[in-house]
C-alpha cells in the first residue's frame, strides 16, 4: 500500500482456549493452557453455524457504526511533486502533458525545483498531514485507513486504489489538498479519480471513490487562515506597541522627544501592517467558468475575495485597529499573450511601496501546505521584492497541520459518510452559507481543452 497509515495496533492478548498452540501430535504444549480444549469439529453443526451468524453480524455491526461507514479507507489525494533532481523533467512533462509545451520551456520551470536540489516538498508535508490525520482519528476511535495517492508522482492514486483493492477496500473517501473550485483545483482531480477507477475496471476491479466537499468556507479551513494572519498582524502591532511605551519612558525622563536619539520612537501610520493575501494565478478564461455551468462564473476568484474581505474584517475586529487588505496572485504560467489573473503578487508590493505601505503580511490563504509555489514564489522571489522595495514583510504560515485544521477534514470526512448514509447533515460555512456540493453540479468548472470524464461529479 502506497504510505498507508493504519489504526493504531493495541497489544495482543495471549491466546487461550482453542486457539492455543499445539505440538506437532495435536496435545497442548506444556504451560499454555489449564486443560484440554474441545476441538470445534466436535461442536454440534448447528452450533457452529450459529457461531458463524453471530460473528458475521458482530463485525458488520461494528462496520455500520464507524462514523466513517460505507468508506473502507480514506485516500489523501494531492498534485505530488519530484522527490530529485532525475525526477523533475518527467514530472513537468506529466503535469503539462497534452499542451505541447516544449522541454525548452519547461526546463525554466525545472530550475525553481532545482533551486532546492530537486525535490518539491509537497510529498512530505502531505506525509505529514496523513500522521496528523491519523492521530484525529485514533482521538476520536475511528479505526480507517489512511492512504496516499497523487496526480502525478509516486505514489500515483491508481497505484493506490489497485493495492487498496487488492486488499478488500473498495469504496474509498477522497481527501484533496485544494480547498477551491476551479477546474485545475477541483474538476482535474476528478477527472484523474475517473481515469483511475476506469483503469481498473479494465482489469477487472471495481471500486468506488466519492470526495469531500471542496473546503475554502468550511470553519476548519477558513477560521484557521482567519487565525494565522490575526497572529501575524498582531507581532507587528505589540511590536509597535513595545515602541511606544519605550518612547513614553523616555519622555518622563528627559522631557524633550528630541534627545530620545535612536531609542525608538511611536509608530507611525504607515506601520499597521497591510494584509496581502496569495493564491495561484489562472488563465482568466479558467476562471470566467468556475462553478456550474449555470452560474455566473469566476467562482475560483470570488471565492477568495470573500475569504480574504472575511479574514480582513476578522483580523481588524480582534485587534481593535482597521486593517487594509488586496487580493494577489502567483506562479503564473502560459503564454504572455495568454490573460492570467491578476495583480502579480509582486507587482502589487510595488505598487503598496508607491503608496508608502511600510510593513505586510502575506497570507497565502490559496494554498494548504507550504509546497514550491510558497518557498520558491513567495519565500525566494517575493522575499526579495520587499527587500529592494524596503518593505517589511512576514510571510505567514499555511494550514499545513494545524490542529485545527486537521479536525476539521475530519469532520468534512464524517459529514460525507453521513450524506452517503442518506443522513440530513448539518454543513458549517464561514464566510457565507453556502457550502460546496459534495457531488458536483453538471457543467461545474470544465475543461477548457478536451472533454473528459469527472468521478464525484452530476456529469
Amino acid at each position: 500500500m502506497s504510505q498507508p497509515t493504519e489504526p493504531t495496533p493495541q497489544p495482543a492478548e495471549a491466546p487461550t482456549g482453542p486457539e492455543a498452540p499445539v505440538d506437532p501430535s495435536g496435545a497442548p504444549i506444556e504451560g499454555t493452557m489449564d486443560g484440554p480444549v474441545q476441538p470445534a469439529s466436535a461442536l454440534p453443526p448447528t452450533e457452529q453455524e450459529d457461531e458463524v451468524i453471530a460473528e458475521l453480524e458482530e463485525s458488520l455491526s461494528e462496520d455500520t457504526e464507524s462514523e466513517l461507514f460505507p468508506y473502507q479507507a480514506i485516500v489523501l489525494t494531492s498534485f505530488g511533486g519530484p522527490e530529485g533532481p532525475e525526477e523533475v523533467m518527467p514530472f513537468l512533462r506529466r503535469v503539462t502533458a497534452g499542451r505541447g509545451i516544449p522541454d525548452e520551456r519547461l526546463e525554466e520551470v525545472a530550475e525553481h525545483y532545482l533551486h532546492f536540489g530537486g525535490k518539491s516538498p509537497i510529498n512530505d508535508q502531505n506525509r505529514a498531514l496523513i500522521d496528523a490525520l491519523r492521530q484525529e482519528l485514533d482521538r476520536r476511535g475511528i479505526a480507517i485507513p489512511v492512504l496516499f495517492g497523487n496526480r502525478n508522482s509516486e505514489p500515483f492514486l491508481v497505484d493506490t486504489l489497485r493495492e487498496a483493492h487488492d486488499e478488500g477496500m473498495t469504496r474509498l473517501l477522497s481527501v484533496t489538498t485544494s480547498a477551491y473550485s476551479s477546474y485545475s483545483s477541483c474538476r482535474q482531480y476528478r477527472e484523474d479519480i475517473a481515469g483511475a477507477i476506469d483503469e481498473l475496471a479494465a482489469e477487472g476491479k471495481a471500486v468506488n471513490v466519492d470526495k469531500i466537499r471542496q473546503y475554502w468556507n468550511h470553519p476548519g479551513f477558513s477560521r484557521t487562515n482567519a487565525r494565522i494572519v490575526t497572529e501575524g498582524a498582531r507581532s507587528f502591532l505589540q511590536r509597535g506597541d513595545a515602541s511606544e511605551e519605550r518612547t513614553q519612558g523616555d519622555l518622563a525622563t528627559d522631557g524633550d522627544p528630541a534627545t530620545d536619539g535612536d531609542r525608538g520612537a511611536a509608530p507611525e501610520a504607515g506601520d499597521t501592517p497591510y494584509l496581502v493575501f496569495v493564491t495561484h494565478s489562472l488563465p482568466a478564461a479558467m476562471d470566467d467558468t468556475s462553478g456550474p455551468g449555470d452560474d455566473e462564473g469566476n467562482l475560483y476568484s470570488r471565492q477568495h475575495q470573500e475569504l480574504a474581505a472575511a479574514i480582513a474584517r476578522e483580523a481588524s475586529a480582534t485587534l481593535g485597529v482597521e486593517l487594509e487588505h488586496d487580493l494577489t496572485y502567483c506562479s503564473r504560467s502560459g503564454p504572455p499573450s495568454q490573460p492570467w489573473l491578476v495583480p502579480d503578487v509582486n507587482d502589487h508590493l510595488a505598487v503598496l511601496h508607491e503608496r508608502g505601505v511600510r510593513t505586510v503580511v502575506l497570507a497565502p490563504i490559496g494554498f494548504v501546505s507550504d509546497h514550491m509555489e510558497v518557498v520558491f514564489d513567495l519565500d525566494t522571489e517575493a522575499v526579495e521584492t520587499a527587500q529592494e522595495l524596503g518593505i517589511e514583510l512576514l510571510r505567514v504560515p499555511t494550514v499545513g497541520t494545524d490542529t485545527e485544521f486537521v479536525v476539521g477534514l475530519v469532520d468534512l470526512a464524517i459529514e460525507r459518510a453521513a450524506q452517503a448514509q442518506g443522513a440530513a447533515v448539518d454543513l458549517p460555512t464561514w464566510p457565507g452559507d453556502e457550502p460546496r456540493p459534495a457531488i458536483c453540479r453538471p457543467g461545474c468548472c470544465p475543461n477548457l481543452r478536451v472533454a473528459k470524464p469527472a468521478a464525484c461529479g452530476q456529469d
